[in-house]
């Protein structure tokens, strides 16, 4: 998708979704009273690095307690956050990074920098694409963290989850077209809505 239609988009969605906006920013903010937005170091196109935005769904200062990933019913998940993670609608945030250039609606999930110094050479190859909100491996991982459970977890991430992502991605992103970011945008939306 041309990026000056992404940031169109992007712009339209926040302003419609500005009520939303609101609403989610009182809840998370009633509810334990720290910061409403969550800023995660993540790797973006051609590795730089860049703080993608989210509204926070974890306790206060959550890094520190653990991964950099959340597995099956981790402790540091708020109530607030467990609802907006399971509607997706932590994530909205997102649409800001998409107005500054930072990430594309759609393009493989920006992964944080201790995951992508795992890449090999052909995995490294999807730093040449903007990260996005959505990619067919979103869709297909719509609920890994149920996905992620049990004592071995994160090794299961590394061996079997990162992988499989990437190589959906990468195999969408070479052969991207705008039709198919429409189809992957709608999906997003009706899995979201449902």
């Amino acid at each position: 998708m041309p990026r000056i239609l992404e940031g169109m988009f992007a712009g339209i969605g926040l302003l419609a979704l500005f009520p939303l906006f609101i609403l989610i920013a009182v809840l998370v903010k009633i509810h334990d009273g720290g910061t409403v937005f969550y800023r995660a170091t993540r790797v973006g196109k051609d590795g730089s690095l860049f703080g993608v935005l989210k509204f926070r769904t974890m306790v206060p200062d959550a890094e520190k307690l653990g991964a950099a990933i959340t597995a099956s019913r981790d402790s540091r998940i708020t109530p607030v956050g467990a609802f907006l993670r399971k509607h997706k609608l932590d994530e909205l945030p997102q649409l800001i990074n998409v107005v500054k250039g930072e990430m594309s609606l759609v393009g493989a999930r920006p992964e944080d920098p201790r995951y992508v110094a795992l890449y090999n050479d052909e995995q490294r190859s999807i730093l040449a694409f903007r990260p996005g909100i959505t990619s067919p491996a979103s869709l297909r991982y719509r609920n890994e963290e149920a996905l992620l459970a049990g004592p071995d977890w994160h090794e299961r991430y590394i061996r079997d989850v990162l992988p499989q992502k990437l190589d959906l991605d990468l195999a969408y992103l070479r052969r991207r077209s705008l039709a198919g970011d429409i189809r992957i945008i709608l999906k997003t939306l009706g899995g979201i809505l449902t």
